[in-house]
């Protein structure tokens, strides 16, 4: 019999095990992907307060050099030269075809003072990061040095309610808008704040040194406000924000065009045609990609899971789901996929086919439920 696969555990898996947490295997890591509550009530509780997640698993790393901005346009579509101290930028991982090999977060952190500058802070997904460090480092150096921060956890705090929580701890949070990114003090050790998350809601992710994870999550969970979310309700969270998740909605054969990711190729970056796959991406912006990611309400039936087909009304298929499931605010089947642009526009109407049967879906912009970043006026 084949030796049974040992999982890499992040600095929490015992915390996990001790809230009852149902663990699997996501990324190489036994992770939580629910607790006793269930997925259902844990993310209509982050909608409706804060709910903390551990997202330890990704890739934080460093990119250090006598110009880490500029270096970083060299595998990136994004203007990073123009990204200003105390924000982050949202971007992807090209490869030479135009493809993404990852998307990532990518931030200048700096203390309230405005010193601490350092090169790049940035989080990759946890499934890719080997790869993606490598790439970095085979296109980057010596002008990069990657400096992975494998002793560092990083925790989620997500919903209305996460400034009002984390401010008691860290009182300059609360100050912060969205996709700032801050180097601040609390909980009694350093941080790597920002603004930002993987579910629509406002909310913050917060590095913290791995000895302090357990310490950090205990007192953010000792809050009434507060509970554990494991990763079947940050999926569904994910897809109602209409957020593309790696390794589903967008692989190394899908450029930003097609992923409905157009945004991350600033218009600097589109002038210049200077990062990889240009051609093919500058040709999709001029005629239009052969396919385009979206969103689609499921009419009737049961939810299309990834991997259903997409049929226009006379039946033929013309794409596929990417991510579907039941989105528990809206009541009703929701999913991402691709079509043909002729089959893009809002208001489209199409099938899926659902355990071999057609069921009626609708194109409709994404988010499927608005977005609540704070992008002004914290306090």
């Amino acid at each position: 019999m084949p030796a049974e696969k040992v999982l890499k555990t992040t600095p929490l898996t015992e915390a996990h095990v001790a809230l009852g947490a149902k663990m699997v295997e996501f990324a190489g890591y036994s992770m939580p992907v629910q607790y006793p509550d269930g997925v259902l009530k844990e993310h209509l509780w982050t909608r409706e307060h804060a709910g903390i997640f551990d997202v330890s698993h990704m890739g934080q790393a460093r990119l250090r050099g006598v110009s880490p901005l500029s270096a970083f346009e060299e595998v990136t579509p994004s203007d990073f030269i123009g990204l200003k101290a105390g924000k982050q930028r949202y971007s992807v991982l090209l490869n030479r075809q135009g493809g993404i090999i990852d998307d990532l977060m990518a931030a200048r952190p700096v203390a309230p003072d405005g010193s601490g500058d350092d090169g790049l802070f940035v989080v990759v997904n946890g499934a890719c990061k080997d790869n993606d460090f490598r790439v970095i480092d085979d296109e980057l150096a010596p002008q990069v040095t990657i400096e992975r921060l494998e002793d560092r956890a990083l925790i989620a705090l997500q919903g209305p309610k996460a400034v009002d929580v984390l401010k008691r701890h860290v009182p300059e949070a609360a100050a912060m808008v969205f996709m700032d990114a801050r180097l601040l003090t609390g909980f009694g050790v350093d941080l790597i704040v920002s603004r930002s998350g993987y579910t629509g809601e406002d909310g913050y992710e917060i590095s913290v040194p791995a000895h302090a994870a357990v310490s950090v999550w205990n007192q953010l969970l000792a809050d009434e406000h507060v509970k554990p979310i494991g990763l079947g309700a940050r999926d569904s969270l994910r897809l109602e924000a209409g957020l593309p998740l790696y390794g589903h909605d967008l692989d190394e054969t899908v450029s930003p065009i097609e992923g409905d990711l157009a945004f991350a190729v600033s218009k600097k970056r589109r002038d210049a045609r200077d990062f990889p796959g240009a051609a093919r991406i500058a040709k999709e912006l001029a005629e239009g990609p052969g396919r385009i990611r979206v969103g689609l309400k499921v009419r009737e039936g049961a939810p299309a899971r990834e991997g259903a087909e997409i049929a226009d009304e006379a039946g033929e298929v013309i794409g596929k789901v990417t991510s579907g499931g039941f989105s528990p605010v809206l009541r009703q089947g929701i999913a991402l996929g691709f079509v043909p642009p002729s089959h893009s526009e809002p208001g489209t109407q199409l099938n899926v086919i659902v355990r071999g049967k057609p069921q009626k879906a609708e194109v409709v912009k994404t988010p499927f439920v608005p977005h609540r970043y704070v992008r002004k006026g914290a306090a």
